[in-house]
Parts: C-alpha cells; structure tokens; sequence
C-alpha cells in the first residue's frame, strides 16, 4: 500500500476545485498548476501551494507535461491526478509521472494506450464480443453510407467531429475535421461510422481496483448536446429496459477487463431507437458528468480514484443506488448566436437552492479566451426524476448571473420541454427546438421600471429629505429613463412613488417591490462597476439592460458589409484562394477562427465580390476586430 500525503492536479479550473476539496476532506497537502492568465484564478486560490507553467495557450502550459512533473517535484507532490482534458488519456504522460517515482492516479498506461484510439479500441472491444457500429471508408462511401459521422481518432469532446450529409461535402469535411483534431490532440488522424438519427448517448460509470474487482456504477444518459457535446446528463438512463441496462453493464464490464483497467473510466454507447446498442468508446479517465453517479451512488469519485491508487482494495460490490440526479452545465455562451462564447467579467454567480455547484469561478473572475467556457455545473439529486428536474430548473431560473450571455434560459427551457419531461431522449434535441429555446425572454418594460426606480432610490448616506421624497406642494413632473436590451429600446416615464397601472410597494437601490395587476413581485437589481449594465432578476425572467446616455457620444460608424471579429481568438484557416477581388455568395464560409477550444465559421453576409481582407492564417485578433469587407452585388 501507498500512503499519499500531497497531491498535484494537472489540470485547473473546476475540475481542479472539485478534486481540491476532496483531497483536502482526506487529509492531503494540494498542488495547482497554472497559466498566466490563471494565475488568480480559483483553482489557484484553492490550493496549499501553486506552481507557474508561463504562457498561456495550452501548448505552452497545461500540456506540456514535462512541467507538470517538474512542478510536482519542486512542491513535494507524491501523486498526481489529471482531472479530465488535457494530459489525463495521454498514455506517455502517465508513465513519465510513474517514472518521475509520482503516483498516477489514473488507469495503467497501457490501458489508456489500448483506448486512446477509437480505432484500436474498437478492434478490442471487438475482440470482447462488445457489438459495435461497422466502419465506413471514406474514400469508398456512398450515398447509401449517408448521413455519415466523422471522429478524431485520438479524443473527444466533440472536436474533430462533424456530420455529412452530402457527398459532395464529404472532402472538406474531412478536411475540417482532421484539421481540428489536429489542434486539440496533435493527431489528424478521422474516421467515419454511421450516423445514427436521433440516438441517445447512452454511457456505463465503471471502477476497478487492482485486485480484480470492476464495479458498473449504473447508466447516464447524456444525450442532449450542442456540437456533439454534452449540455444535460442523468442518472440513471431513463426509460431503459432492464435487460438493455444489463447488457449495457455487462459490455462495459468486458471492456474494462479486456484492457486490465484500473480506476475510473466510462464506457459510452450510442443506442438506437430500437433499442440496439452500440460501443462508441471508453473514455479513461473522471467524467465531466460523474457528480449524477456521485450522488445516486452516495460514492465520492474522486476519493475511490485516491484509495485504488493506494493500492487499497473495493468491496465485492457497490451500493445500491437510491433515486435520480440531473446535471445541467452553465456555459457562458450564446445558444441563439450559433453558440458563440463569452468573454469578460463575471460580476456575479449565484445558484440557489438544494443543488451542488461545481465551479471554477467566483464573482469578479473573468472569463478569458483560451479555455473552455463553461462556468459550473449545476447538479439536483432527488426520490424521483420529476422531482430531480424540477429542482434544477428551478435553481437555474432563480440564479443571479449577471456579465456575461449564458445558456441558462437554454437549459431552463430543456428541463421544462414536454419531450424531456417525458424522457423522450436523443441527440437530435436541439436541432429540433433550438429555434423555439432560443426565443426572447418575456417583454423587459417591467424590468426597466424597477431598475429606474433603484436608480432614483437614495443610497443609504443620503439625507433625511432625500429618504423621505423631498416635500412639494405640486406634483412634480415623470422623470424618464432609457435603457436598451436585446436590441430593444424602453423608455421609462415614473414618478419616484407610483407609475400608472403598477404600485410601487419598495424601492431601494438594489431591491424593488412593484404590484402589477394585484400580482406583487420582487426585483434585484444589480449594476456593473462602471454602470454600463444594469441586473435585473425577477420571477420574470432574468435581464441585462444598457443605460441610454442623455448626451450620446457620437457612434463610430462602420463600413457596410464589414465582417467583425465576434470573439478574441486566433484565425486558423482563410479559404482557399481568398483574396481581395474574388467573387464570395451569401453563406460562403472565408476564414476559420478558434476560440475556447472550438472552431467557428465566419461567413459572408451576402452573395458580392471580397474587396478587403484583413486577416491572415496565425494571426491573433481581438473581439470586434475588422477581418473582412464584402460589397453586396447589386440587386436586379
């Protein structure tokens, strides 16, 4: 047996946070590693000691292992845990820790090996009487293959991975793909399989010791996702027969033994509308989603993931699980806006309720450009699955998170979807309701009242007339207010203590009680440090609302059909043979930018000729940054 006493986590951000606090629950010293753009983030905070990786790209800092290790050693790290992403399927970094006289608390590295291509692993699972999706050669498909899905060979997460639909598409698909996973695992290496319409993403928790015990921690169904990755997770999988979630355990049994795995890993399967399953791959290493096995099983992970590695053996067999959990991942993110991501400062995280937060975020961080935008996870464990879902929606509608764009509306909308109340499950949800999930919320007139009124409201150090109104013998005239939200202007007419048709009941700077319509309700109203934005919360809805300056500075005018940066990050690709003079049509994708860890299109707005391109391969630019101008043929 081992005896830890200091752990190092390769990793940051939430994951890092959650295996601190269980380190800590089991007595250990921790490690955190960090980038320069990270170097005050919570993870770091966290943590009894931290150690500088300079740089801030992952290339430069949370992949480079060789660092990581020497970090270990530097802080008198006896063990090191890599989370997930990153390092932790990276077979030569495990035995490089090994090696360095560090425990690995992950699987063997040659079980990693065996798995870390989807192709090899494939062949195993083969081998191991694990049914699976029949390969397709690209070169040799047909539209009989179609549609088709493309997978980097060498990760997940959704890179590397698109869906054909059309032959004639199938190049620069392949193109894409590869070249994005390239990025992400330094491997190009694509391979095609079937594409299963409206599957569900249907995944086995396993754990195994070294003694030859492998639990199968239940099902998770994870199947709503937004480019192939996943949005909302459960345990277990509803709706599944018993003999399917049998079968199910005993596949990812047979492909754990078949690689002498140890620790904590998922098996993940595709399952058909029929019912058929199918391996997808075994991923080896903690999930994102393993907080809903946690709390059905009443198991800490992570701490199972620190005793195997110890060497300390399991019980014959796991507890019985005990009622249902749903996780919800808060990303900041624009699901209207082809899911753009966010950047800035997040002023303020705040989820109520009987739910567990795992974040990597405290009020005031800011979200930056490098890294993957999700900024917590959001778990409710109850008897029933209706109740687990009513819970979590309920959470995510009544939180405060204000500074940036979030997918929370997205996944308050899910949850409450007929179809997901039902447990109609599978990957094609949000290609059908995106439209209707992404809709405006509620008219903001009532919330531009409320945060006029915490405007005009006096702060605690003003004077007794101030307090009191200030005594007239006339009525005053409205005072007027303008704000903007989602593109729409709202002028406020109010008197400081009534409005036509609403009764002002409270009013202080950050809380305001109206009646409308004899309904009384309470809104929180928030502003950013330099009052550029203004909060408000509200059984309502939840709304961000721009002050209209009396006196507006003259607005910097752009050049029609210009293509602006709609995010900081790096172009990776320009079209091939793009130059000024070329002829482009409407939709035509001109340049590749990445950021976040995703890739995004930047299209042209209308069928015309390129005039200007301001953007090169390599280059970094900034959000708003002009990359291209189009001028719009003219109309016959």
């Amino acid at each position: 047996m081992t005896n830890l006493t200091s752990l190092l986590v390769a990793n940051r951000g939430e994951i890092a946070v959650r295996i601190f606090r269980t380190a800590r629950d089991l007595g250990l010293a921790t490690v955190a590693v960090h980038s320069d753009p990270d170097a005050d983030a919570l993870h770091v905070r966290s943590a009894d000691a931290a150690v500088r990786l300079p740089g801030a790209a992952p290339a430069d800092t949370y992949l480079r292992g060789d660092l990581v290790i020497k970090a270990a050693l530097a802080a008198g790290a006896d063990a090191v845990h890599p989370g997930y992403g990153f390092l932790s399927e990276n077979a030569d970094f495990a035995r490089q820790v090994q090696d360095a006289g560090l425990t690995w608390v992950g699987p063997p590295p040659e079980a990693i090996e065996a798995m870390a291509s989807k192709t090899r692993a494939k062949e195993l699972m083969r081998a191991a009487g694990v049914p699976l999706l029949s390969p397709v050669d690209p070169a040799a498909a047909t539209s009989a293959d179609l549609p088709l899905l493309l997978k980097a060979a060498a990760g997940g997460g959704g890179r590397g991975m698109r869906v054909v639909r059309d032959l004639d598409a199938l190049k620069e698909a392949l193109h894409a793909a590869s070249a994005e996973a390239a990025s992400a695992f330094g491997d190009g290496e694509v391979f095609a399989e079937p594409y299963v319409e409206r599957g569900r993403h249907v995944e086995v928790q396993i754990l195994a010791d070294a003694h030859g015990t492998v639990w199968a921690l239940g099902t998770r169904d994870c199947s709503l996702q937004r480019r192939h990755q996943k949005v909302i997770e459960e345990a277990p999988a509803p709706g599944l027969p018993d003999a399917l979630r049998a079968s199910l355990h005993s596949a990812a049994v047979a492909a754990a033994r078949a690689v002498s795995y140890r620790g904590a890993g998922t098996v993940e399967f595709l399952v058909t509308a029929d019912g058929r399953p199918y391996f997808l791959e075994m991923n080896t290493r903690l999930q994102v989603e393993h907080p809903v096995t946690e709390s059905v099983f009443g198991l800490d992970l992570v701490a199972l993931q620190l005793r195997v590695a110890e060497g300390a053996a399991l019980p014959a067999s796991p507890p019985e699980p005990t009622g249902h959990a749903v996780e919800a991942r808060l990303y900041a993110e624009d699901p209207a806006q082809d899911w753009r991501p966010q950047t800035g400062v997040l002023h303020t995280l705040d989820i109520p309720g009987p739910v567990r937060v795992d974040t990597g975020f405290t009020d005031g961080d800011t979200v930056g450009i490098h890294y993957d935008p999700m900024l917590a996870k959001v778990v409710a464990h109850a008897p029933t699955r209706a109740e687990a879902v009513r819970a979590l929606a309920r959470a995510l509608a009544g939180a405060r998170i204000h500074g940036l764009t979030t997918n929370r509306d997205l996944l308050v909308g899910s949850l409450r979807h007929p179809e997901f109340t039902a447990g109609q499950l599978d990957t094609g949800f949000y290609d059908r309701h995106l439209a209707t999930l992404t809709q405006a919320v509620p008219d903001a007139g009532t919330a531009a009242l409320a945060a006029a009124l915490a405007e005009a409201a006096p702060g605690p150090d003003a004077s007794l007339a101030a307090r009191l109104g200030a005594w007239r013998n006339l009525r005053s005239q409205p005072q007027t207010r303008r704000f903007t939200s989602a593109g729409t202007e709202y002028e406020v007419q109010y008197h400081p203590v009534d409005h036509p048709g609403v009764r002002v009941l409270a009013a202080e700077r950050h809380l305001v009680t109206l009646e409308v319509d004899g309904i009384r309700r309470v809104f929180h109203v928030k502003r950013n440090s330099n009052n550029t934005e203004v909060y408000v919360d509200s059984p309502l809805g939840a709304h961000t609302l721009t002050p209209v300056p009396r006196f507006p500075d003259p607005q910097d005018r752009t050049e029609p059909g210009s293509l602006l940066a709609p995010m900081p990050g790096t172009v990776v690709r320009v079209a091939e043979g793009l130059a000024p003079g070329s002829p482009v049509t409407a939709g035509q994708p001109l340049l590749w930018l990445e950021a976040m860890k995703m890739e995004h299109r930047i299209l042209a707005p209308a069928s015309g000729t390129l005039t200007a391109l301001h953007a090169a391969t390599g280059q970094q630019v900034e959000f708003g940054a002009l990359l291209a101008v189009v001028q719009e043929e003219p109309q016959p």
